[in-house]
C-alpha cells in the first residue's frame, strides 16, 4: 500500500512539476516581436508592451525632456537588414536599442550600439549611433497599450509609429535600394533560370525599359503559357506605351485565361476597366 501511495505521489508531482513549466502568469508589460519585410531585406523590432492602467503617462510616468526606454523591460531591440535613412539621415544595417527623448511637440529617436541594457540601466550616450527630431501628433482616441508598428510601405519606403496615450510618433525610414535592385536583376537575367516575370515587373513599376519588359514577358509566357497574368502584366505595360487596342487584346487573354479560377471576377473586371 506504502509503494502505491508513493508511485501515486510521484506521479503528481511530475505532472504539477510539468504544468508548472507550462503555465505562464501574465505579464505586467507582456514582450513581442514584429518582423516586417521591407525593401529587399526586413525590419524586426522586440519590445515590451506597458499599458496605461488609468495612469497618466506622457509628461508624469514617462516625463519630458528626459531619456525613455521606448517600452518596459529590457531595451527594445530594432534590426535593419539593409543600411536606411531615417528621417534622411543615414544608418547602417544591424541591430540597435531604441531609445527615445518624448517632448510635447516634438521627440528625439535614438539608436544605441548597446543593445543587452535593461532599459535605461547600462544607457551610455557615447554609443549612440544616430540621433534625429521627429514630430508627434495628439490623437482623439487613447491607445491602452504601448504600440510600435510598421506602416505606409512602398518599395523603398516605411514609417515606424509609436502610439500610446493620445499621442502618435511617426519616425520616416527610407531605402536607396534601386542600384541593388537593378543589380540584381540584370545579374539574375544571365543565370540558368532567369526570372522573366520579375524583370518584366520591375520595369513595368519604374515605368522605364518598357520594351525590355515586353520581350520579358513574352519570355515568362513561353516558359509559362497557360500564366493568365502575365497577359494582364503584359496589358499593363502596352497600356503605359500607349497602345490601347495591343493592350485590351493582352487584358481579354488574361480574362479568358482566369475562367473557372478563384481569379475569374478580378480579370474580369480588368479587363472591363482597361477597356474603358
Amino acid at each position: 500500500m506504502k509503494k502505491i501511495s508513493f508511485a501515486i505521489a510521484m506521479g503528481l508531482l511530475v505532472a504539477t512539476s510539468s504544468f508548472a513549466q507550462e503555465f505562464k502568469m501574465p505579464a505586467p508589460s507582456p514582450s513581442t516581436t514584429i518582423s516586417q519585410d521591407f525593401s529587399t531585406s526586413k525590419i524586426d523590432i522586440s519590445y515590451s508592451r506597458p499599458s496605461m492602467k488609468g495612469r497618466k503617462i506622457f509628461g508624469d510616468i514617462v516625463p519630458f525632456g528626459q531619456e525613455w526606454r521606448t517600452g518596459a523591460n529590457g531595451a527594445t531591440k530594432i534590426t535593419f537588414g539593409e543600411e536606411v535613412f531615417i528621417a534622411g539621415q543615414p544608418l547602417k544595417a544591424g541591430t540597435y536599442s531604441l531609445y527615445t527623448i518624448p517632448g510635447r511637440e516634438n521627440w528625439e529617436v535614438i539608436f544605441n550600439n548597446s543593445t543587452e541594457n535593461w532599459g535605461l540601466s547600462g544607457y551610455d550616450k557615447s554609443k549612440n549611433v544616430l540621433s534625429v527630431k521627429v514630430g508627434s501628433l495628439q490623437t482623439n482616441e487613447a491607445t491602452e497599450t504601448f504600440s510600435i508598428s510598421v506602416e505606409n510601405i512602398t518599395k523603398n519606403s516605411c514609417d515606424i509609429v509609436l502610439n500610446w496615450e493620445n499621442t502618435r510618433v511617426t519616425i520616416p525610414v527610407k531605402a536607396d535600394n534601386e542600384g541593388r535592385i537593378e543589380d540584381y536583376v540584370k545579374t539574375s537575367l544571365k543565370g540558368e533560370n532567369p526570372p522573366y516575370m520579375v524583370a518584366a515587373r520591375y520595369y513595368l513599376e519604374q515605368g522605364r525599359n518598357l520594351d525590355e519588359a515586353l520581350v520579358y514577358a513574352d519570355k515568362a509566357l513561353q516558359a509559362n503559357p497557360k500564366g493568365f497574368y502575365i497577359h494582364w502584366m503584359k496589358a499593363q505595360i502596352l497600356s503605359k506605351q500607349g497602345r490601347k487596342k495591343e493592350a485590351i487584346a493582352e487584358a481579354k487573354k488574361a480574362a479568358d485565361g482566369a475562367k473557372g479560377s478563384p481569379y475569374e471576377a478580378e480579370y474580369a473586371n480588368n479587363y472591363k476597366e482597361i477597356s474603358k
